[in-house]
């Protein structure tokens, strides 16, 4: 994992992090343009998914590059690697997973994610399925501490 968190290609975007005007989508544009190449496609692809299974998700722009979409609650997480985009499910492990699409982070009792690589096709019903799960468990917690 080291190996592939140095490859990863922040350095240009993380410098304008504090610049002004630069809100968490413009940056998460930026990377996607930056990248231009299939992990920026499919970056794009899971953010699609993501804003249409849940229209009023927050974008936020963390850890000098890191994508992540909240509503109620860490829904995931979204990094871009040499080889593989990473959809982390920041309570995965508490996730019913029918379609097998989890296949990293298996071995934590909390997070659980998708590596998706250049060859993989978006099980997009599935991850729609996911991401609806992910939200309902951070709007049923909510609804308990109220």
């Amino acid at each position: 994992m080291e190996t592939e968190k140095a490859t990863m290609k922040n350095e240009k975007i993380g410098s304008k992090e504090a610049s002004p005007g630069n809100t968490p989508s413009r940056l998460i544009d930026a990377r996607i343009e930056e990248l231009g190449d299939w992990r920026g496609e499919t970056l794009a692809r899971v953010r699609a998914l993501i804003k249409q299974t849940v229209p009023d998700v927050v974008e936020e722009w963390k850890w000098r590059g890191v994508t992540v979409w909240y509503r109620a609650g860490m829904i995931c997480t979204g990094e871009t690697y040499k080889n593989a985009v990473k959809v982390t499910f920041a309570k995965g492990a508490s996730l019913a997973d029918p379609s097998g699409l989890f296949n990293s982070s298996l071995e934590g009792n909390t997070r659980r994610a998708i590596d998706i690589h250049e060859t993989d096709k978006i099980d997009e019903r599935a991850l729609k399925a996911l991401i609806r799960a992910a939200v309902a468990l951070n709007t049923s917690k909510e609804s308990k501490a109220v």
